[in-house]
């Protein structure tokens, strides 16, 4: 029911700013002000998203509960659909996402609401495996193709 009320709430503040907004300013700073803001979030959260992929690689890399770095990352990701979709509002909220404390504060409120049963990172310390193996071979000689007869895979 909520995402319903959203789909219908959104585009009717979006027109309503947009008619407000270009009334005041005119329809060209309007356009422009859409457009800049595109570019600049497009910036931001290229610049964010890489900082939370190397946190969320770190977490992982150090055995750590990944779950704020993850959250993070995903709110910087929804904050770009957000500046990249036309309006103020959007915008604002896009904008309000790429602040640290806004998403800790968000990442804060749903975990109060989230109740997780049971939690693994793999059952404890684990080593890390080098690349050599170490083994004893021997050479089997190959078998002979004349005496095997058909495999069943193929039409004789």
């Amino acid at each position: 029911m909520w995402l319903l009320i959203a789909f219908i709430a959104v585009p009717l503040i979006e027109i309503a700013l947009f008619i407000q907004v270009g009334g005041a300013i005119g329809l060209a700073p309007t356009l422009l002000i859409v457009v800049v803001t595109a570019i600049l979030g497009t910036y931001l959260v290229r610049k964010q998203g890489l900082e939370a992929l190397s946190r969320v690689k770190s977490s992982f890399e150090q055995m750590n509960d990944p779950s704020e770095a993850l959250a993070h990352g995903a709110m910087i990701l929804f904050s770009g659909a957000l500046l990249l979709t036309p309006g103020f509002f959007t915008d604002a909220v896009g904008f309000a996402l790429l602040v640290p404390s806004v998403r800790l504060a968000v990442f804060n409120w749903a975990r109060a609401r989230v109740k997780v049963q049971t939690f693994s990172t793999g059952g404890g310390p684990q080593k890390r495996q080098s690349d050599v193996i170490d083994a004893e071979y021997s050479e089997v000689p190959p078998e002979s193709n004349e005496n095997r007869g058909p495999s069943g895979w193929t039409k004789d």
